[in-house]
């Protein structure tokens, strides 16, 4: 794919930075034996959509061009309620230079609408999509358009509090490592459902035989990560498996990472909670599938 020269003044010169051939993403597509490799069709998906979201970007004329410290990326879908106060906390405890990227992944609750009506800021980044990935998908969108030299991850839902973030980003920014996870259990005020303790309890067990971590809690969503070596990892799970996948990928790349405690809400299904037990056999798969890397 090539970039075209274009001489419709200050816009077009933007425009012909882009790759704008984003149907060719598809060339290599074996039509005479029609078979496909999944992961490789979604992630095709995902850099033709990505083409889309950024040549949106440029079209509203939000493209920023600033370096940032910090990328925050914010997976989203039907968090109608709770979205308008994570990113007001969000603003309000981040450092200056922070960029925020929403990924709305094809909400039905009035999320997509009441993100549309979000006053433009070079700062923030909305990226809409027509139907639902996952959030792991949504997760990977949001980090191939991060800039920051951190980039950290933060749910919609307030079960974390964005508060809570900085202690998970800041040891990433003073060089003391890789990756840092927001470690659940090493709050004692957290209240959590037993059998969600269970399960976290022995999926981490489980992940850390397989990698050689000593983590406490591998599922949280807390996580921060040096920016130039998280976008330097092929990640592929779309859903929750995320979680694993790419905790098996940052220590099969001798990764340091440490943890710190973070507050915990937990909510019920009846809430909004989306993740089940299908996702913890989906976790069970992707560590055995990622154990090497």
């Amino acid at each position: 794919m090539h970039s075209r020269p274009m001489d419709n003044g200050p816009m077009g010169n933007r425009l012909s930075a882009l790759d704008v051939d984003a149907p060719h993403v598809f060339d290599d597509f074996d039509t005479d034996t029609l078979v496909v490799d999944p992961d490789q069709m979604l992630q095709r998906i995902d850099d033709a959509m990505d083409l889309i979201a950024q040549a949106n970007c440029i079209a509203q004329d939000t493209e920023a061009v600033d370096q940032y410290d910090v990328t925050v990326v914010v997976p989203v879908y039907n968090e109608r309620d709770s979205l308008p106060e994570v990113l007001e906390r969000l603003d309000q405890v981040m450092p200056p230079a922070t960029e925020i990227v929403v990924i709305d992944d094809a909400s039905t609750d009035g999320t997509t609408d009441w993100l549309k009506a979000l006053p433009q800021r070079r700062n923030r980044r909305v990226l809409f999509r027509r139907r639902n990935h996952g959030k792991g998908s949504a997760v990977r969108l949001g980090i191939r358009h991060s800039r920051g030299k951190v980039v950290a991850i933060q749910d919609a839902d307030l079960e974390y509090d964005p508060a809570d973030l900085l202690r998970v980003i800041w040891p990433v920014l003073e060089g003391k490592a890789d990756a840092v996870y927001g470690s659940r259990y090493l709050d004692s005020r957290n209240k959590d459902h037993f059998l969600h303790r269970l399960g976290n309890g022995t999926l981490t067990a489980i992940s850390n035989r397989l990698t050689g971590l000593k983590l406490t809690d591998m599922e949280t969503c807390h996580k921060a990560f040096r920016g130039e070596f998280l976008r330097s990892i092929a990640l592929k799970e779309c859903r929750f498996g995320f979680e694993p996948e790419i905790t098996a990928k940052v220590a099969a790349l001798g990764g340091q990472v440490i943890e710190v405690p973070t507050t915990y809400t937990a909510r019920g299904y009846d809430e909004g909670k989306k993740i089940g037990w299908r996702d913890a056999v989906s976790a069970l798969r992707c560590m055995w599938r990622y154990r090497r890397g």
